[in-house]
């Protein structure tokens, strides 16, 4: 039976029993040399004496690249190497595979769930995927390599701190890397990791991977990525994955899991400037609570505290927060991604759909905005067009103004004579909403300076959208 404890991990190396403890390693010649109990106690104090371990830091980071270049056999290599499936998950994909002809092992269908994604051996939707180590906490979106799925693949990347975008060492970059690469910078993905894979194909040669490298560098430093890193893997087989390869020794850089496990994510984003989009008021109406009211919502930038002059838009008041709280217990200062009840000094008519700023750094507030568009739905863009935008909790009508350009991916170069944009295309486009709505640039603040656009009759959603300026 596996053993899977949150600070222990397993594994047979030469038949000899190895505990992993943080970067400890216990080496004993059987069971019978290591008494479970003390090795538990100690590990206890261990823990008790490293504080910053009591609390893990959570990464979540997303799967991309072409079509079979391996990004569910690295997932699935990934949690198997780390001891981070159970018995009855792995007889599963067994059975699985053997019922599709595989004659090997296939991990990929540890996240391949679907039914069409399993028949045919490609991804179709987005796979998350939940796990830990004793450095951190992983939430993974596996993400698809068609380009009729771009639409998915913008989707599960939406909310990430990392892109782990894989390429084939038999391939090098294709369209599709160019595109995933440049939607991670679209999406302000600040860390990319390269995974060359399949070197066992090229005889894990250390000339491919270089010549490899070279040509991504060129395509990160072009769309001016902060932070790139490369790791040669054979995610089948796992080199470099879990392990470092006895095949590619030329490679001296960090696996796959210690880097996801170390790399420092830069957390900047959406911290400086104030932001609280109101989701619903809090009026209990009850004897003890009789003139109590408060807005609750969560903190999409900055911080707020108890006395903090704050703006509410698009009326313009101002007013002072007299007190924040969270099931029933205040706080002194509300912080980004928290989720709160605000109450404020004055008495002021606010919706859903309202914000709360700091009056000193307001978002913009126009009904035209220029932004890029990623756009997923069959029914082409209508310059013309009417549809809905949700950005946060505020709703607006809107006309399609213009097309500006539309990107074209193999060249990363701005197309203003084919501005037709179907199913999947990226665009800077121009609108114009029914009444004034406030934002901010999607560099400044994700959140703020997001939104979607819906079909009215339908109701499906058709693009997602972010400001430019």
């Amino acid at each position: 039976m596996m053993i899977n404890a949150p600070k222990l991990l397993w594994k047979t190396e030469r038949k000899k029993d190895i505990f992993e403890i943080c970067d400890l390693r216990i080496k004993t010649a059987g069971p019978q040399n290591c008494k479970t109990n003390e090795l538990l106690k100690w590990l206890a104090t261990k823990m008790q004496l490293n504080g910053k371990n009591n609390k893990k830091s959570l990464l979540r980071f997303t799967t991309a690249g072409s079509v079979d270049d391996g990004k569910s056999t690295l997932i699935g290599r990934l949690l198997y190497d780390s001891k981070s499936i159970f018995e009855d998950q792995m007889e599963h994909i067994v059975q699985s595979g053997k019922r599709l002809g595989r004659e090997e092992l296939d991990l990929s269908l540890l996240t391949d769930g679907l039914r069409a994604e399993r028949e045919q051996g490609i991804t179709i939707d987005v796979a998350y995927r939940y796990f830990a180590t004793p450095a951190r906490k992983f939430i993974i979106a596996d993400t698809p390599g068609h380009i009729q799925y771009t639409r998915n693949m913008v989707t599960g990347a939406s909310t990430v701190d990392l892109a782990v975008i894989l390429v084939d060492a038999r391939k090098g970059v294709l369209e599709q890397t160019v595109r995933h690469t440049y939607i991670a910078t679209l999406l302000d993905i600040r860390h990319v990791i390269f995974c060359i894979n399949k070197m066992d194909m090229v005889n894990f040669s250390e000339e491919v991977f270089l010549n490899i490298r070279t040509d991504i560098e060129k395509l990160a430093g072009k769309l001016q990525i902060e932070d790139t890193h490369y790791i040669p893997v054979s995610a089948k087989y796992g080199d470099n994955v879990v392990t470092h390869s006895e095949n590619m020794k030329w490679y001296n850089g960090k696996t796959f899991l210690s880097l996801i496990e170390t790399i420092e994510i830069r957390k900047h984003k959406n911290t400086v400037n104030a932001r609280f989009p109101v989701q619903t008021i809090i009026r209990p109406n009850t004897s003890e609570y009789h003139d109590y009211r408060a807005y609750a919502g969560r903190v999409a930038g900055g911080s707020f505290k108890p006395g903090d002059a704050v703006t509410v838009l698009p009326s313009m008041l101002k007013s002072k927060i007299k007190g924040i709280s969270v099931f029933g217990k205040s706080l002194a200062e509300a912080h980004t991604g928290d989720s709160v009840s605000i109450s404020l000094e004055d008495q002021i008519d606010i919706s859903r759909g309202n914000m709360l700023a700091s009056p000193d750094e307001l978002p913009v507030m126009s009904q035209d905005i220029t932004l890029m568009v990623c756009w997923f739905n069959e029914k082409p863009l209508k310059v013309g067009g009417r549809y809905l935008i949700r950005m946060n909790t505020n709703e607006a009508g809107c006309i399609i103004r213009a097309v500006n350009y539309r990107m074209n991916i193999n060249t990363l170069e701005q197309d203003f004579e084919n501005i037709s944009i179907n199913m999947n295309d990226i665009a800077n486009i121009t609108i114009r909403a029914s009444k004034p709505v406030f934002f901010d640039p999607y560099k400044k603040n994700n959140i703020t300076g997001s939104m979607i656009f819906i079909d009215e009759g339908t109701n499906e959603t058709m693009a997602a959208g972010m400001v430019t300026g």
